[in-house]
């Protein structure tokens, strides 16, 4: 198995995204990208910490490769809007790709170009592509957040 972990606005919509795809094993929601040791949802949500919302997807390589994953990010979110998604505000909610090795480096920067030489987005994609650090796994009221409230995404 391996992991992706990507920050496209509201971590509850992300990981419901994600949970709908075939050869996604897990997924969790939590920070990452910040300076602030074991952050708790508020220290986030107060803009004090650095930290990203971010989806963590563990999934079958032989089941679903890291670009349809990519695919999957670019689609759910606005990769144009600087530290903003919908009415979300703040840094938390930036649009990032953080990257768990160099394959996935590669793969994320080439997805990126093609994204932003196509002719759907009118704007510059802002998304930061930045190495994986500590992930910090949100309490578990944040997990499968909009399947306990019956919301579909």
């Amino acid at each position: 198995m391996d992991l992706a972990t990507f920050g496209a606005g509201c971590f509850w919509a992300a990981e419901a995204a994600f949970r709908k795809v075939k050869g996604v094993v897990s997924t969790s929601v939590g920070y990452m990208g910040g300076h602030f040791p074991n952050p708790s949802y508020l220290d986030v949500l107060s803009r004090i910490t650095g930290h990203a919302e971010v989806v963590q997807v563990e999934y079958d390589p032989q089941q679903v490769s890291y670009d349809e994953l990519l695919e999957v990010f670019w689609n759910i979110h606005d990769p144009t809007t600087l530290n903003r998604q919908g009415p979300d505000r703040g840094e938390q909610y930036r649009s990032v790709i953080f990257v768990h090795n160099a394959q996935q480096e590669e793969t994320a920067r080439f997805s990126k170009a093609k994204q932003q030489q196509s002719s759907r987005f009118d704007k510059d994609i802002v998304t930061e592509i930045v190495p994986a650090s500590e992930y910090y796994l949100a309490t578990a009221e944040h997990q499968q957040y909009f399947e306990k409230k019956g919301r579909a995404v």
